[in-house]
């Protein structure tokens, strides 16, 4: 919330939009926000959004397409608005045009709802042909979705976002279903996310542009944009990925932002001293998500204690600098992507990193923060951070932004095997995210498969986004297999095969069997009662002196295996003909040669 008076805060305005082709007067033609007419103290409500799209549309019939992307769980109409100044406002004629599309997204979380107001305020500017905008949309087309989590911004409240200015009020984190949309991209567990997909599936953006504020401490920098690849995805396309986030933090400050390249979060929590630690973000946030599609994916985070007047001046700039990267490089970048796409065909037999971790090697950068002091705390008793604004202060602090594949996956020679029994689920979930499959209808015997069968297993110890989540480690070994007919064959050999194996791959981050949709398997169900392993142990010593000899071995050798009475009962039954051979096997399997 804001902390200056309204006098105060239309001056700021006014100031720091001076120089720009931003005006605090109302637009004509009712295209202005509530934004703007209160001086960028407040933010309007959804029913704003709904009218100005029909505004926009209403005023540019030619330019402006205003539609329904999906319902929310609460009945509330999500809208987007398709741009285009040579009138290519539906995905075919995008697509027939070889026009590249910019998916702008705001308020995924709808207390950070800069986008919104940034992104209709450059709209119309776009429109009207300002100076620094003229021409842009011919080039590109801009997809513009104002709200995304439209249940979470009518959640509408002053406190909604106690570590950040303005504005006045403000929508929640979180969907009516108490569900994080940016954690939600691979799982999709929300409706609203499901509608997300479907448009990105049919719009196919070269670029998704997410647009946030941060939390975390106070300095002087007001923005920081990521992008996708970069480190991670197609080596090729990572080159244009660069480019468009080198290209974007540059023109932020020649406006006179302190623009970064990576999320400025300590790496030990309040402690400035401990520095930044760079990463590649899991394909549970949207700039991890589209990478694997062979497209953009950009993260723009304004930082939360800056005004909203500014910080809607630098998403508005953002949003622009984005449009002006891609009128002007998107044609060779969509030949890149496209390039990008044919080389995923290919990627049977070959390694492919599933995620990054950060090295423990840092150098020092020179920080724009501010002084500090760091005492203890006579209400929470820890060592607390204060920070003085008025004192401009340079930190020197580590970096750790070398990047390294942490999990690598070899990519099947053939394609993934899912049984008949996951079949109808696994295969709406790889529909939801344009993967390709079809359906073997034949059963299949003695099939040589590569099975995964996990040596360890953590369940995570509490919920998180309403699934349980599963952590596991093993190996895929080469096993034969029968198989009854209705199996989904995922080949490959397609353009998104870092997505099925995003998906498929259990130690990939956000795979369907670490967000839990396997746990089953990996539980026990059947048992032996101890009074009958007993029985079972002796005879099995008796039988099997080898086994007896390894018995006694463990036994010696360890201590924590002697003291367990389960353990010692568990050797033995698990040994034995009536073990579940199934338990902890991933039932999707890897295929070196297609079943057909």
């Amino acid at each position: 919330m804001s902390r200056l008076p309204r006098a105060c805060l239309a001056l700021l305005f006014a100031a720091t939009l001076s120089g720009s082709a931003f005006a605090a007067a109302p637009a004509p033609g009712g295209l202005s926000t509530v934004a703007e007419r209160s001086g960028f103290r407040q933010t309007g409500r959804y029913g704003e959004v709904i009218a100005l799209c029909a505004a926009f549309q209403q005023k540019y019939p030619q330019a402006v397409r205003c539609f329904d992307f999906g319902t929310t769980p609460e009945g509330r109409p999500m809208k987007a608005l398709a741009v285009s100044t040579r009138g290519l406002l539906t995905p075919d004629a995008a697509r027939a045009a070889g026009v590249p599309v910019v998916l702008v997204q705001g308020g995924i979380h709808a207390g950070e709802i800069d986008g919104k107001d940034a992104g209709f305020l450059a709209l119309r500017q776009l429109l009207e042909g300002t100076r620094d905008v003229r021409g842009l949309l011919d080039h590109e087309v801009l997809l513009f979705v104002p709200v995304f989590n439209v249940d979470g911004h009518e959640r509408f409240g002053a406190w909604n976002r106690p570590n950040q200015r303005g504005p006045e009020q403000m929508g929640w984190r979180v969907t009516a279903q108490n569900l994080n949309l940016n954690r939600d991209y691979v799982k999709a567990d929300a409706p609203e996310m499901q509608a997300m997909l479907a448009l990105v599936e049919a719009w196919d953006p070269l670029a998704t542009i997410d647009l946030h504020v941060t939390d975390g401490a106070k300095f002087q920098h007001d923005v920081s944009v990521q992008v996708e690849p970069a480190t991670a995805g197609d080596a090729q396309l990572r080159i244009a990925g660069r480019a468009l986030r080198d290209g974007v933090i540059a023109q932020l400050d020649r406006q006179g932002s302190m623009a970064l390249p990576f999320y400025p979060s300590f790496v030990e929590a309040d402690n400035p001293a401990s520095g930044f630690e760079d990463g590649v973000a899991p394909p549970r946030f949207s700039n991890g998500y589209f990478q694997l599609r062979n497209r953009f994916g950009m993260l723009v985070e304004t930082h939360s204690w800056k005004e909203y007047p500014t910080r809607v001046r630098i998403t508005r700039n953002a949003i622009v600098a984005v449009l002006g990267q891609v009128a002007a490089h998107g044609a060779q970048w969509l030949q890149m992507a496209h390039a990008a796409d044919e080389r995923a065909t290919h990627l049977g037999g070959t390694d492919v990193p599933l995620d990054w971790k950060a090295t423990g090697e840092a150098h020092t950068i020179a920080f724009q923060g501010y002084a500090y002091t760091r005492t203890p705390s006579d209400v929470s008793g820890a060592l607390m951070t204060h920070y003085d604004e008025s004192k401009p202060q340079v930190w020197h602090v580590p970096l750790r932004d070398r990047l390294v594949p942490d999990h690598v996956a070899t990519a099947p020679q053939a394609g993934y095997l899912v049984p008949a029994a996951q079949a109808a689920w696994v295969g709406a979930k790889l529909r939801q995210h344009g993967v390709v499959f079809q359906q073997v209808d034949a059963p299949l015997h003695e099939v040589a498969v590569e099975v995964y069968r996990a040596d360890g297993v953590q369940f995570a110890p509490q919920s998180f986004e309403g699934r349980q989540r599963l952590t596991t480690t093993g190996a895929w070994r080469q096993e034969h297999g029968d198989f009854v007919g209705g199996a989904l064959f995922v080949p490959i050999a397609q353009p998104k095969a870092r997505l099925a194996m995003a998906l498929l791959e259990p130690q990939a981050p956000d795979s369907l069997l670490q967000w839990g949709e396997f746990d089953n398997f990996f539980e026990q169900k059947e048992y032996m009662e101890t009074y009958v392993a007993e029985d079972v142990a002796r005879a099995m010593l008796a039988q099997d002196p080898a086994l007896k000899a390894e018995f006694e071995k463990k036994l010696r050798e360890d201590t924590g295996f002697a003291a367990d009475p389960q353990a010692r009962l568990d050797f033995f039954y698990r040994r034995h003909p009536s073990w579940d051979r199934n338990f902890r096997r991933y039932p999707v399997v890897r295929l070196a040669v297609a079943p057909y």
